[in-house]
């Protein structure tokens, strides 16, 4: 015969009270089995009403009695396997003859709410660990740790022609916020299993709504204290417009180092987690993952479309192409939702990273500098051109891109005297921009060489600032590619044409003084006078052309061989032949020939070894 059930008013007494709630959780497997019995019969036979038996009635008081067990703290939920299980059938079966049995509609909602507003309040506080921190500083991004700023890149540019200054892309990050099993932190399977249960009971009793609500509010707040701890602050649209551009690039970098740690370690880590709390609801899981993903991704693109509406500038290029590369490994399986707003900012980092590498024509066509550089070097802007397209061909596919959007296509260039060389590439939009700063390049360094008086320093520089280009282009596969064969064989001619300009005017006059004809004096004769006077001019112009150029620079260590090879190949035979033909007539009527022939040819050569070394040389190597 089974137990009658029946309950006596409450004792205020302390140990009446926990005896009741022992006994609540001793009767419940047997009140629950009754239950499962009722339900059967229920189901069986749905549309034959049945008498509501007593433990019916029984069950929401057993319920209550052991919510209270569990809210004076007398219990546990979670310690106890047993009792926890029944509890959760309790709040089962109560949620069924919500149901099933409108007869006992008001004791099942009284119950089950008690139950919820329990189970609720233990999800948060396993949710809300109080021993939860954000990861310490030790494991943050730190901006400054492993990139390069604009002033160092820029640097780069200017002085260093072998190394990239772009670092290299990792996609390994600290993995302290996860746990060895991938779980965000503070996550033990005793709880997971805890939250499990948990999260099965509110929604499979229509509570879905406030369990998703607590879990996305903590899971969220939680994530959010996450990025903070790794160094990310979400500055606002109007403090973004203001700050620094060394401030501004800082936050690019982090904000990069973070969009893709979320996309290959902490997105992964929350989905596995809402999975394993979401067993049995696998598309509640789904969806409060998206919108998670979609919550956190607004923010990183709503910093995008900030960065991207401050003012563009041609040093600001490659972090807004690495920032639209990190875009790009958003995919839509994060949160197809918020596709518009990911294309959005995409679009607008587009349009400003094309106005900024357009920009670099306007850099060269305003650059009017009439100061020219000394010794006839390679000018800056050369050296900071170049590099630029250099470093700017690490991104060369991204540029390909960002140069054919609809808005920033570029009018086709005249490349026709190339289409014949078939390792050019085909126009593409990178290859065409690419040609037409060249040709600007090309047009300001000859503006540039006319500001020198000495046209012999002018060929200098033009030949310094060619060999630079062209050793550039041949030194990057990429710009090579573009630029095509037939590009730098026209350069190599006329670098050239360059070499023997230089020659012409420097040393025309002076293999002049070595030349044979115009010596004779009256009656046909030697003029010994006028041979002195040949002597003594070529000194002269050696001299000065020593003084002056020894101090001229020639970086490129071939060009600058080749020139003092082809000098040596005008004087040096011109010198020894003037020197053996006439200086037995000064050796006869002279006895200071040294005055007149100051240098063997030996010492000329010596001499113009010491050409374009960029150091003034003083004329000590004489003939002894």
């Amino acid at each position: 015969m089974r137990k009658s059930w029946s309950f006596s008013p409450r004792n205020s007494n302390v140990e009446s009270i926990e005896e009741d709630e022992k006994e609540a959780f001793q009767e419940l497997p047997q009140v629950l089995e009754d239950v499962d019995e009722f339900l059967r019969r229920k189901d069986a036979t749905p549309e034959e009403p049945l008498h509501v038996p007593h433990y019916v009635h029984a069950l929401p008081k057993l319920l209550e009695r052991v919510v209270g067990r569990y809210d004076s703290g007398r219990s546990r939920f979670g310690i106890d396997d047993d009792d926890d299980k029944s509890f959760l059938d309790a709040v089962d079966r109560i949620s069924k003859l919500s149901v099933s049995c409108p007869y006992v509609l008001d004791q099942t909602t009284s119950a089950l709410d008690k139950a919820m507003c329990f189970l609720e309040k233990q999800f948060c506080t396993l949710l809300e660990d109080p021993k939860s921190k954000p990861p310490k500083k030790s494991f943050s991004f730190d901006s400054h740790s492993d990139s390069l700023s604009s002033s160092s890149v820029f640097s780069a540019f200017s002085e260093n022609d072998k190394e990239s200054p772009r670092p290299p892309q990792s996609s390994s990050f600290p993995g302290q916020d996860l746990d060895e099993e991938g779980f965000p932190p503070n996550f033990s399977a005793h709880k997971i299993s805890n939250l499990n249960k948990i999260a099965t009971a509110m929604i499979s009793a229509d509570y879905k709504q406030e369990c998703c609500m607590a879990f996305a509010n903590y899971r969220l707040k939680a994530f959010k204290t996450s990025l903070q701890g790794l160094g990310y602050g979400t500055p606002k649209m109007e403090d973004l417009y203001k700050m620094p551009w060394e401030s501004l690039e800082a936050e690019i970098v982090t904000w990069i180092k973070l969009v893709q740690h979320c996309t290959t370690n902490l997105f992964e880590a929350e989905r596995r987690l809402y999975n394993s709390i979401f067993t049995h609801h696998p598309s509640v899981s789904d969806e409060l993952f998206h919108n998670l993903a979609r919550a956190v991704i607004v923010n990183f693109l709503n910093f995008a479309q900030g960065v991207a509406l401050t003012k563009p500038s041609t040093e600001k290029l490659f972090k807004f192409l690495d920032m639209l590369e990190t875009l790009s490994t958003i995919g839509d399986s994060y949160s197809k939702e918020i596709e518009y707003e990911t294309v959005a900012a995409k679009e607008r980092i587009v349009e400003a990273a094309s106005a900024m590498f357009c920009d670099l024509e306007n850099s060269i066509k305003s650059d009017n500098e009439r100061i020219p550089v000394p010794n006839g070097a390679v000018h800056p802007l050369t050296r900071y051109v170049m590099n630029y397209l250099k470093y700017a061909c690490e991104y060369k596919n991204t540029l390909e891109d960002v140069l054919s959007f609809p808005q920033c296509v570029i009018v086709n260039h005249n490349i026709a005297n190339d289409e014949e060389d078939s390792r050019t590439p085909k126009n593409s939009p990178f290859a065409i921009q690419l040609m037409k700063v060249m040709d600007l390049l090309d047009e300001n360094i000859e503006r540039k060489s006319k500001v020198y008086k000495d046209p012999s320093l002018r060929y200098i520089f033009l030949m310094n600032n060619g060999r630079y280009i062209v050793q550039k282009i041949k030194g990057c596969k990429e710009l090579h590619e573009c630029m095509g064969d037939n590009w730098c064989r026209r350069r190599q001619s006329g670098l050239r044409l360059y070499h023997k300009c230089y020659q012409r005017e420097t040393w025309s006059k002076v293999l002049k003084c070595l030349n044979h004809e115009g010596l004779q004096g009256t009656g046909n004769k030697l003029s010994k006078q006028l041979l002195k006077e040949r002597f003594k001019t070529f000194n002269s112009m050696f001299e000065d052309i020593h003084k002056s150029q020894s101090s001229w620079t020639v970086s490129d260590e071939q060009l600058q061989s080749e020139l003092r090879v082809s000098i040596s190949a005008l004087v040096i035979p011109a010198y020894r032949s003037f020197v053996g033909r006439f200086k037995h007539h000064l050796e006869s009527s002279s006895r200071h020939v040294d005055k007149y022939i100051k240098y063997h040819p030996e010492d000329i050569e010596a001499l113009i070894d010491d050409l374009f070394d960029g150091n003034a040389s003083s004329m000590g190597k004489k003939k002894t």
